[in-house]
């Protein structure tokens, strides 16, 4: 089957020469890396023809794995021949999810219970703002007070789940991003991970942050299939990551899980108080108190999602956008523009689903299942439906 692989690799090169960004990383053959911007119309076909050999991959797991990813694969071609699509078809088509729509109602409550909430006076926003100020860490301090985030939390997953021999990633600090992290996966077990800097970065989300990017999450995941999937069982089409496809719904949540994974929010909190408030020279209460309101804003969670519907389902106006985003993000204008411009970015406009979804389906498996569960979900081929089934 590894013309299969083959056939698979080749075609995302070919949608990514004319969607770039398309493919996340690629540690595989470079022969087969061969970006040639041929007709949509010809991308599709191949990717139907792709689909229905798909049917005959002898392993489950492979067969419905591979089935899901070109399915978007097909779609992205559809996207590419100029067809109109519904954009909850697209997130659907894309990601094998449904869109959500969040309930005003419950915002509403949120932003009650938040007023509660927040120390301070003035507006939500502006007290927001003071409190996020004062957990920030400067610049030329989050390298300094990441490395050892990361040695302890590479310390317990190598306890916990395991590491294959030779994995690393390197760290860098950079502007002008649509997201606040990223990891690119560079193959040979190895990935970079990139911070953004653009707004503050703050201490109490750093180790969330890095265990999204790093351990137990893209990172850990990417080379722990990297070893186990490539390497050892010769299966091809696991040496390249996509965006716009299942796998990211899989991907983020586990990421958006991995700290709980391995600390529970009381241990997070005491190391957050302790020890590394002492290592930025930061107020340990500012920190609990930024901790509690975020605990409060999980009922937002729905905002951005709903953002990009208005954005792209109803069309609304991108001020109009921008005005909802500051008001139940609590975010600055800054902050908003930041969240539109990711939404609008034409490679992530409809990946915004896979964190929310994502994170609830990997988080009702894990649940179910326990530790065992999040460790399958870091080792083998999960579609979303096969992680709505685990958590039911």
């Amino acid at each position: 089957m590894t013309d299969i692989a083959e056939r698979y690799i080749r075609l995302a090169h070919a949608i990514d020469a004319h969607s770039e960004g398309f493919i996340d990383g690629y540690g595989g053959p470079p022969e087969w890396a061969v970006r040639e911007a041929r007709e949509p119309q010809a991308l599709m076909a191949e990717a139907s023809a792709l689909l229905a050999d798909v049917a005959g991959v002898p392993e489950e797991a492979r067969r419905e794995w591979l089935t899901v990813q070109v399915r978007a694969m097909h779609t992205m071609t559809r996207l590419l021949s100029g067809e109109a699509i519904a954009y909850a078809d697209e997130v659907r088509g894309l990601y094998d999810i449904e869109a959500r729509r969040a309930d005003l109602g419950e915002l509403d409550g949120a932003l009650r219970a938040l007023d509660a909430a927040l120390p301070g006076s003035g507006s939500l926003i502006e007290r927001e703002e003071a409190l996020r100020s004062r957990v920030a860490v400067p610049r030329g301090d989050i390298l300094r007070v990441a490395a050892p985030i990361l040695a302890e939390l590479r310390s317990r997953v190598s306890e916990r789940f395991g590491l294959p021999d030779g994995e690393d990633f390197s760290i860098e600090l950079v502007n002008d991003r649509p997201w606040s992290g990223y990891n690119w996966p560079l193959g040979n077990l190895k990935s970079r991970i990139d911070i953004n800097t653009d707004l503050p970065v703050l201490l109490p989300a750093l180790p969330d942050l890095l265990a999204h990017e790093g351990y137990p999450g893209h990172h850990t995941e990417h080379a722990t299939k990297e070893a186990g999937l490539v390497r050892g069982r010769g299966w091809l089409e696991h040496s390249i990551q996509l965006i716009n496809a299942p796998e990211c719904v899989v991907s983020e949540g586990i990421a958006v899980n991995a700290l709980r994974a391995i600390m529970t929010p009381d241990e997070a909190e005491a190391w957050l108080t302790g020890e590394l408030a002492a290592l930025a020279g930061l107020d340990a209460d500012d920190i609990r108190a930024f901790l509690a309101v975020t605990q409060v804003k999980r009922a937002l969670g729905g905002v951005s999602g709903e953002a990009a519907m208005r954005l792209h389902a109803d069309r609304a106006p991108e001020g109009e956008v921008l005005e909802f985003l500051q008001t139940y993000a609590l975010a600055s204008e800054a902050r908003a523009r930041q969240s539109l411009r990711f939404i609008g970015n034409p490679t992530f406009r409809s990946y915004i689903f896979t964190y929310a979804v994502g994170g609830d389906l990997v988080r009702q498996a894990v649940e179910r299942g326990g530790s065992d569960t999040f460790a399958h979900l870091l080792r083998e081929p999960v579609t979303p439906g096969q992680l709505a089934a685990m958590g039911q």
